[in-house]
C-alpha cells in the first residue's frame, strides 16, 4: 500500500516532465532577427571600441563564421566552410538531440564577438537580456544548456583557426614611419594621426592565395607640373569639391563610414563615432536577408560570405595602399592648388590607392548578388542610428557604385583609385565564389 501510494505521487511529477519535454519551442526563432540584432550590437560595439575598418571586417567574419558553421552542421542543405578557407581543417561536430540550432548559432555568434572586441561586457549584456526572452517563450532550461555547450564547441573551434591569422602578432609590429620621398602619404588635419595598419597584408586570407593576389594598376606617376595627368587628377577632384551639388554631398556623407573623424572646437578635440565600411555592408546583408524573406540559416550564410569577401577586400586593399603610399588630394591640393580647400569628408588616416570602400563595396555587392539576385530593392536604413538618412537602391551593384563615387565626392580619393578599387572588389568576390561553397551540390562540382 506505501509503495502504491509513492508511485501515485509521482505520477504529477513523470506527467509534468512529460509535458516540458513536449512543449514545442521551434518557432521561437525561424528568421535572422536575433542574429541581425547581435550583429547590430557588435556594430555598436565596434563603433565604442573604434576598430579600424580592416579589424572591424576581421571580427565580423569569424563571428559570422561561427554562426554559421552551427547551420552546416544542423542542417545537411549546408556544408561547412572550415576544412575549405586556407588554414583551416574539417569539423565534426557531434549535436545533441536537445541542440536548438538557431540558439546555437546565436551563442556561437555572440561569444566570437565577445571574445574580439575589448569592450566584452556591452556583448555579456546583450546577450543575457536576449537569452532570458527566448527563455520567457518557452525554450526549455535543458534545451538552453545543451544548445550554449554546442554554441560553444563551434565558438571554441573557429576562435582557435582565428588565433592563427597573425593578427596577434601584427599587433607588435612596428608603425608606419613617414618619409620625405616626394607624392608619398603622410598624416592629415586635423588630428594627423600616424598610418593605421601597415601591415595589414600580412593577415592570413580565407580565400586568396596572398594579399597582392589582385595586386591593382599603380597610380599615375606623381608630378607637381601643371600639364601632367597626377596634377589633372587632383583638380579633378578639386573642382569636384568645390561644384558639389546637394545630392551628391548626401551622397559622401551616407556613405563616410569614417570612424576616425575628429572635430575640433577652439582648443577642443574630440571623435565622432562612425560605423565602417564593413559595418556598413554587413547591415544591407542583413536588410537583404529580410527582405528576401530568409531564414535563421540564409541570414548566417548571408553574413558569412559577405563577411569572407570584407576580410579580403580590406587585406588585398591595404597591401597596395602600403605599396603605392600614395599622397592624398587634401595634401596634394593644399601644397598646390589652393591651400584652403578642405575636403567635404575628412580624410581618413591612411594612403589612397587604392578606395578602401570602392573594394569594400565591390566585393560586397557581388556576393549578395549572387545570393539574392542583384534586383533586390534595397531600403538601406544602416546609417539612421547615426544620425543620417534613408536611402534606396534598385541593386546591389547600384548601391556599390554610389559607394565608390561618394569618396570622389567627399574629396578624399583621385578617380583611378575608385575605378582600380572596384575592379578589385569584383575580382576579389568572383575568386571567392569559385573556391568556395556553402552547398553541398557546388563542391561536388568543383570535385
Amino acid at each position: 500500500m506505501q509503495k502504491l501510494k509513492y508511485i501515485l505521487l509521482l505520477v504529477p511529477f513523470y506527467f509534468l516532465a512529460s509535458c516540458q519535454e513536449q512543449v514545442d519551442y521551434s518557432g521561437v526563432i525561424t528568421d535572422g532577427h536575433y542574429l541581425n540584432e547581435a550583429q547590430d550590437k557588435v556594430t555598436e560595439v565596434i563603433i565604442h571600441d573604434i576598430f579600424s575598418p580592416p579589424v572591424a571586417a576581421r571580427i565580423y567574419s569569424y563571428a559570422s563564421l561561427g554562426a554559421y558553421e552551427v547551420a552546416a552542421a544542423t542542417d545537411p542543405e549546408y556544408v561547412s566552410l572550415m576544412g575549405q578557407l586556407r588554414g583551416s581543417s574539417p569539423v565534426d561536430f557531434q549535436v545533441s538531440k536537445n541542440v536548438y540550432p538557431p540558439l546555437a548559432a546565436l551563442h556561437a555568434y555572440y561569444e566570437i564577438g565577445k571574445s574580439l572586441i575589448f569592450s566584452e561586457d556591452m556583448i555579456t549584456e546583450h546577450r543575457d537580456a536576449t537569452y532570458e526572452m527566448l527563455r520567457e517563450k518557452g525554450i526549455p532550461e535543458q534545451v538552453f544548456e545543451e544548445s550554449m555547450d554546442f554554441g560553444n564547441q563551434v565558438a571554441t573551434a573557429v576562435l582557435a583557426y582565428s588565433k592563427e591569422d597573425n593578427y596577434h602578432e601584427s599587433r607588435s609590429f612596428p608603425k608606419y614611419t613617414v618619409t620625405n620621398e616626394p607624392g608619398t602619404w603622410e598624416p592629415t588635419p586635423p588630428a594627423y594621426m600616424e598610418g593605421i595598419e601597415p601591415h595589414w597584408n600580412k593577415i592570413r586570407t580565407f580565400v586568396l592565395d596572398s594579399a597582392a593576389q589582385f595586386k591593382p594598376a599603380p597610380p599615375p606617376p606623381y608630378s607637381t607640373e601643371p600639364s601632367s595627368k597626377f596634377y589633372e587628377l587632383a583638380m579633378e577632384v578639386y573642382n569636384a569639391g568645390v561644384e558639389a551639388n546637394e545630392e551628391q554631398k548626401e551622397i559622401a556623407l551616407f556613405w563616410d563610414c569614417n570612424p576616425y573623424k575628429m572635430n575640433v572646437k577652439g582648443h577642443v578635440m574630440f571623435a565622432t563615432k562612425k560605423i565602417t565600411p564593413g559595418g556598413h555592408w554587413m547591415s544591407i546583408a542583413a536588410i537583404a536577408a529580410k527582405a528576401a524573406g530568409t531564414d535563421w540559416k540564409g541570414t548566417a550564410e548571408a553574413f558569412a560570405l559577405t563577411g569572407i569577401s570584407l576580410n579580403e577586400a580590406f587585406i588585398s586593399c591595404w597591401d597596395e595602399k602600403y605599396r603605392s603610399k600614395l599622397v592624398r588630394p587634401e595634401t596634394f591640393i593644399n601644397q598646390y592648388i589652393d591651400e584652403e580647400w578642405v575636403p567635404l569628408l575628412q580624410t581618413p588616416p591612411f594612403p589612397e590607392h587604392t578606395s578602401g570602400h570602392s573594394v569594400a563595396s565591390a566585393a560586397s555587392a557581388y556576393t549578395l548578388a549572387q545570393l539574392f539576385g542583384d534586383d533586390l530593392h534595397i531600403v538601406d536604413s544602416s546609417e539612421v542610428n547615426y544620425g543620417l538618412p534613408i536611402r534606396e537602391f534598385d541593386s546591389f551593384t547600384e548601391a556599390a557604385e554610389e559607394a565608390a563615387i561618394s569618396r570622389y565626392y567627399g574629396g578624399i580619393h583621385y578617380l583611378p583609385a575608385i575605378e582600380d578599387g572596384v575592379t578589385q572588389g569584383r575580382d576579389i568576390a568572383e575568386l571567392i565564389w569559385s573556391r568556395i561553397s556553402t552547398k553541398p551540390q557546388n563542391i561536388a562540382i568543383k570535385d
